[in-house]
């Protein structure tokens, strides 16, 4: 399975085109629409989300509700596109350019932005050129594209949820979800303004929003992504670059903003002696192999274990700010305020929707390329005879 994403963020549309889904894979527009309305919530989330209403358009590789095994083509399109055709049309300029054309022109770029870096080495002294496509805007598609390998996870009994952790410093007590099986987890998380599973930690990360909106500043946070029935030894530990911790975290880091990722206890390792870190191993006749904790988060040796998988990631506060840095510009070179764009005071929320979609795509990707069948009933027998083989192996 491999895929390409295509579109700016006030371009006419967005694209992506997978390629390597199984046949006779059950797939609609409604299932994907679903999960890109969670990413447009989650208290924090600015104007754009007001104006964009995603909805999704399958173009190819799906006929009466299954896929055919071909390319499949989703399409999103930008309403906002409507107020943007002089500003971002396809055509060369006409002698007749407007001065909201102008306008709209960027030479003072954003710290924390990929503003000034793209602009040098893409040679655009319009910063606009690079923005559009550096926007969070393009993670519109890699939700599209995480729930067909959702779709594509749930017909082989793997299922995937996402909540925040941490916001602006405010965490989330675990007890409160410790012991919730992943469907509960997801019916408070998808109920939740922020997608917290802790209702009083929710209530303090919703003020602190608000909050620091009121200063024209930003907030980040922590998400983590729980995935459960992935059986064990996907990935390999025999060449660095199969490793499935490697792969996942490689996903989680390829999000806006996203600047650090762990898995289990993760960086808490670093305060524990080895044997409050390891998980031992333990036999049943009904279960098979299994680990009598998860503190490494489902991975060992840069393969799943079977255990729940357990992987967290770092969002910093969005760099665009209301109340913005000092930057300069790049054809005065004077020191200017940087370009205001709209933002969000905090997309955390938004983002654990994100994380879960591209984790779940990483590891649809890692299932086809263990267990190769051109037909989801096929992959289906396949995985079922595995998860027997490694239960009385």
């Amino acid at each position: 399975m491999r895929f390409f994403t295509a579109g700016e963020s006030h371009g006419p549309q967005l694209t992506a085109i997978i390629e390597g889904l199984p046949a006779q894979m059950p797939l609609t527009a409604e299932m994907i629409n679903k999960e890109l309305k969670r990413r447009q919530g989650g208290h924090g989330r600015g104007r754009r989300m007001q104006i964009e209403k995603d909805q999704v358009l399958i173009t190819s590789g799906v006929r009466h509700g299954k896929t055919l095994g071909s390319p499949v083509t989703l399409t999103v399109v930008n309403d906002d596109w409507k107020h943007w055709t002089g500003i971002m049309g396809i055509e060369p300029l006409g002698d007749d350019v407007s001065p909201e054309d102008i306008k709209r022109q960027i030479t003072r770029p954003r710290p924390g932005h990929a503003d000034l870096v793209g602009g040098m080495k893409y040679g655009h002294r319009d910063l606009r050129n690079v923005l559009e496509r550096s926007s969070a805007r393009e993670t519109t598609m890699r939700v599209a594209i995480g729930a067909v390998a959702k779709q594509f996870l749930h017909e082989l009994g793997i299922q995937t949820v996402a909540h925040v952790t941490e916001i602006g410093g405010i965490i989330t007590d675990e007890s409160a979800y410790a012991n919730l099986s992943i469907e509960e987890l997801r019916t408070i998380v998808e109920n939740n303004p922020v997608y917290c599973a802790d209702e009083q930690a929710s209530v303090k990360m919703v003020a602190a929003i608000d909050e620091i909106k009121g200063r024209g500043d930003t907030l980040g946070g922590v998400v983590e992504v729980v995935i459960e029935g992935c059986p064990p030894g996907i990935g390999s530990y025999v060449q660095f670059d199969r490793k499935m911790d490697g792969k996942l975290a490689g996903a989680m880091m390829s999000i806006n903003a996203f600047k650090g990722v762990e898995f289990g206890l993760g960086f808490g390792m670093a305060k524990v002696p080895g044997s409050e870190v390891h998980d031992e191993i333990a036999w049943s006749e009904e279960r098979g192999y299994y680990r009598k904790s998860n503190r490494l988060g489902g991975l060992e040796g840069g393969m799943t274990t079977g255990m729940p998988i357990v992987v967290r990631g770092v969002m910093k506060p969005i760099p665009t700010l209301y109340k913005p840095l000092e930057s300069v510009d790049i054809d005065t070179k004077e020191a200017f305020a940087a370009t205001i764009e709209r933002s969000d005071p905090c997309a955390v929320p938004a983002a654990s929707v994100v994380a879960e979609h591209v984790i779940a795509t990483e590891m649809a990707k890692a299932i086809m390329d263990e267990f190769r069948c051109d037909t989801m009933e096929g992959l289906k027998e396949e995985i079922t005879k595995y998860r027997q083989y490694v239960k009385e192996f």
